[in-house]
């Protein structure tokens, strides 16, 4: 079989050998190779990849010892049959329910940090209680990796750990709301945890309507004044469900209001695996917007963990809350983040899963362009509003009984909400290509066969 997964390697910076075990991922994941396939000998791959034997056989071995690959005495290297993907799914459903990404290598990064900490770990380490000071090193991470970006200036000082994402705007909310029934603005279609957060601390949501640049301003101006709102919480770079940043334009406008009217906002930055696409809020108004981040959608959403870059003067508001709430993200979890986040490696990784993501977005478009769908790149869902003939529920429940679960436009909005048919598709990394395609087919060919109804 000719080699075109490999590449070309020459121009590639970092250890060749991480470069080969991220061509060899890729390869099996967007189907390239099988499971089964016989990898070349390690001498011969030597010779085309331009390496020594020592690297290829060192990226075999860690491959081997991830197991996506098997090695057989007398028979050479082969792709494993992986026990957790792909599989059958005429028995099970294909779950594009949220984004799932695959396993680029950062699987062995969080095994290596833990077997770190293990190792290493002090005394202390394994008996306190988590703190400010426990956590320092996740901190000082994530100051390194956004160096740079376009959220203001801060310290390390300025930023707060959370439990995730979800913690992180929850921490928020009890710190900054007050009185007997605040009351929080969301998008009028976004992401459902701004209204959970809310519920817990007792706050009621009211929805803001979106024209094409974002949320619109006189109506957001409105609701400010008719309900005395405390907060906004939005998602700038790119909304969820809709895939759509807010504009430059907008985003001023906003930052102008909240100035005005001494309106908070949660600037929630969960989705974005790729480059900035606009100023975030706190860089607009850094007294009153909140930064908040994850890993969740480019390394791993299994290690929770988030982050939140507080206004000026509030920092130590938000660290007290959290210390009341949880006391903090355990030692071990922060040292993890810390580890892969500071590996030389992850910059490669985090660009290979992007790809793998991106390949599968071109592929879903490829099928499903021809209705109205709203996509961005390196944005891991697509919004699609569905033809005439279908309603979300109905299209849902049609999908579920071919094996497709879907999230419906009723989950990213309140009750009162105008109804809107249409459904989110998350992208699913861990599937083979094969497998994914097949999914987004069967998706076509039911829009294509909307239930006939006479109305009399």
């Amino acid at each position: 079989m000719p080699l075109d997964w490999l590449g070309d390697l020459s121009a590639v910076d970092g250890p060749k050998y991480k470069a080969i075990e991220t061509a060899i991922r890729r390869a099996v994941h967007d189907g390239s190779i099988a499971p089964g396939y016989r990898l070349p000998p390690v001498r011969e791959l030597s010779w085309e990849a331009k390496v020594t034997p020592g690297t290829v056989a060192r990226a075999y071995k860690a491959l081997v010892d991830a197991g996506l690959l098997e090695a057989v005495v007398g028979r050479g290297t082969f792709v494993a049959k992986l026990q957790t993907a792909p599989i059958s799914h005429e028995v099970l459903n294909t779950t594009f329910l949220s984004p799932r990404f695959p396993d680029m290598g950062q699987g062995a990064l969080i095994r290596e940090a833990f077997r770190k900490f293990a190792d290493e770990a002090a005394y202390d380490d394994l008996h306190r209680y988590p703190s400010r000071e426990t956590d320092l090193v996740a901190r000082e991470a994530f100051c390194r990796v956004k160096k740079g970006a376009p959220i203001g200036a801060f310290t390390v000082d300025d930023v707060v750990v959370a439990s995730g994402g979800q913690s992180a705007i929850t921490l928020i909310l009890q710190t900054i709301l007050k009185g007997p029934s605040p009351v929080v603005l969301v998008d009028e279609l976004s992401y459902s945890g701004f209204r959970r957060a809310a519920e817990i601390c007792r706050a009621r949501s009211v929805s803001v309507p979106w024209d094409d640049e974002g949320p619109q301003i006189d109506k957001l101006e409105e609701l400010i004044l008719e309900h005395g709102a405390q907060v906004y919480c939005g998602s700038p770079e790119v909304c969820n469900p809709l895939a759509r940043p807010t504009s430059a334009k907008r985003r001023e406008e906003v930052a102008r209001l909240a100035e005005k009217y001494g309106l908070h906002i949660i600037d929630d930055d969960c989705y974005r695996m790729g480059p900035h696409k606009g100023l975030s809020y706190r860089k607009l108004v850094p007294d009153l917007a909140w930064y908040v981040t994850s890993p969740s959608k480019s390394v791993t959403a299994a290690l929770r963990i988030g982050f939140v870059v507080a206004p000026n003067g509030w920092a130590n508001r938000l660290a007290r809350t959290a210390t009341f709430s949880f006391f903090g993200v355990a030692r071990p979890i922060c040292m993890a983040y810390a580890y892969v986040r500071n590996h030389p490696t992850l910059p490669g990784i985090i660009q290979a899963v992007r790809s793998v993501m991106n390949a599968q977005l071109r592929v879903a478009i490829n099928y499903l362009g021809q209705y109205d769908i709203r996509w961005m790149e390196d944005v891991p869902f697509i919004w699609l509003e569905l033809p005439y003939g279908w309603r979300s529920g109905e299209f849902v429940q049609a999908a579920e009984g071919i094996g497709i679960l879907l999230k419906s436009a009723e989950e990213f909005g309140l009750r009162r909400s105008t109804t809107v048919h249409a459904v989110r598709i998350a992208l699913d990394g861990t599937l083979s290509m094969p497998d994914f395609e097949s999914a987004i087919r069967k998706l076509a060919e039911l829009l294509d066969n909307p239930p006939e109804k006479i109305t009399v």
